[in-house]
């Protein structure tokens, strides 16, 4: 019983601590002067970033597994290795081969034809 009666004063102190502790309460009103207005409103649009459309992985004659993320701006990120970051290519308009630093991938479907720097292009299934 003592116990039970203990634990009732730590709460009820703990009650009156917390409410000692909140200070007045701030008042926030919608429709005021936006001090940051004005350097909103003349901000360059912001840009977003590109969506993935496709992500495949294909598996070329050579046995090779290599990764494909295809973006909405025309570009493409290849990976030889599911955990490293990749090269990205761009394409000159949709339809055209993806193109960097000697690779090569053309079409964006299940079967497209790669090209790496030392080797010959081959074809690549998803």
């Amino acid at each position: 019983m003592q116990n039970h009666s203990r634990f009732i004063t730590a709460a009820v102190l703990g009650t009156a601590l917390m409410l000692t502790a909140c200070g007045k309460p701030e008042t926030i009103t919608a429709g005021g002067d936006d001090p940051d207005a004005k350097a909103l409103n003349a901000a360059a649009p912001v840009e977003l970033p590109p969506m993935v459309t496709q992500s495949r992985t294909y598996r070329c004659t050579d046995g090779a597994l290599v990764y494909v993320d295809f973006f909405s701006n025309n570009t493409a990120m290849l990976k030889k290795d599911k955990s490293e970051t990749g090269t990205q290519l761009k394409a000159e308009a949709p339809g055209k081969p993806y193109v960097a630093e000697g690779l090569s991938v053309s079409g964006d479907g299940p079967q497209v034809e790669i090209a790496m720097p030392g080797k010959a292009a081959q074809s690549c299934k998803a």
